[in-house]
């Protein structure tokens, strides 16, 4: 079975997108709508920004998703879907992918979410941290120990977990992972606490979008990161994305599960490989491939 997977925030980088925009009559039509849509030319900054401008919460987001999406409509019958999964926003990509949403709305949202979230991270200093090394319920444990918020955030494969919460507690969290036998634990990059109880104000900015936003019967499951499982029900699709923002994502159980229900083949769809090198730490047997 085919399963296409979508990477989220971090795979971005300066001229993504570039060659479909150039060698694509779709891909240039669908970039052009998106800087309509985003009431700026997000293609410039795509293909000629600085890193640091890419970087910025309300580019970052929607040009990932872009290169995604766009990349999977210009494949055209090539695409054929069985399954799909998105990593945190790649989530979004995916369930525009399967036909769950539309373009535009997908769009829309990714953008309401960037803004949302960049809102909510401007209200108490928050960070994430990568722990490598330790089992999951170690880190779950160790995170319960510590004064303040800190949660695991991203399951992305074992011994890699990513935690989340207010910046001291993710501070005293690294020294105390450190001490229960890790090989890393070192602060991120990134602007706040994502999926993190810190994320509430945005879940509830971003509730209000999804409840108003159509969804569709998708043409195959999305796996979602709230679940790590299989679904198809646009209204527990909608409930299950408005919960992502403040829970964790299952990135490991999910791939488990699509293996399990048949996958023999992932393809990554977007900049980056990062989700493929991840499922092959999840399982070394894994077929991977990029769009």
């Amino acid at each position: 079975m085919k399963a296409y997977v979508f990477p989220g925030q971090g795979a971005q980088f300066t001229g993504m997108g570039k060659d479909l925009y150039e060698n694509s009559a779709l891909a240039k039509e669908l970039f052009e709508k998106a800087n309509e849509i985003l009431g700026f030319r997000i293609t410039d900054i795509m293909f000629e920004g600085t890193a640091e401008e890419l970087k910025e919460t309300k580019v970052t987001q929607p040009a990932v998703f872009l290169h995604s999406v766009i990349l999977a409509k210009t494949l055209g019958k090539d695409f054929k879907p069985e399954m799909v999964a998105g990593h945190s926003l790649g989530e979004f990509s995916a369930l525009v992918a399967n036909g769950a949403l539309s373009f535009e709305d997908g769009l829309k949202l990714v953008s309401q979410r960037a803004l949302a979230m960049q809102k909510a991270c401007e209200i108490k200093p928050s960070t994430m941290a990568a722990v490598l090394g330790l089992a999951d319920n170690i880190v779950e444990e160790v995170c319960a120990s510590i004064d303040g918020i800190v949660v695991a955030a991203n399951y992305n494969c074992p011994g890699q977990l990513v935690i989340s919460g207010e910046t001291s507690a993710v501070e005293k969290a690294c020294e105390a992972m450190k001490a229960a036998g890790a090989k890393r634990a070192l602060l991120l990059p990134v602007g706040g606490a994502f999926h993190s109880p810190m994320m509430e104000p945005a879940r509830e900015e971003l509730a209000a979008a999804i409840e108003a936003t159509t969804f569709s019967a998708p043409i195959c499951p999305v796996y979602q990161n709230v679940t790590a499982s299989a679904v198809s029900n646009p209204a527990e699709i909608k409930k299950n994305l408005i919960i992502q923002l403040t829970a964790p994502v299952k990135w490991t159980q999910s791939v488990q599960q699509m293996i399990k229900d048949g996958a023999t083949l992932f393809t990554e769809v977007g900049p980056g490989k990062v989700l493929a090198g991840l499922i092959g730490k999840i399982d070394k047997e894994a077929v991977t491939a990029n769009a």
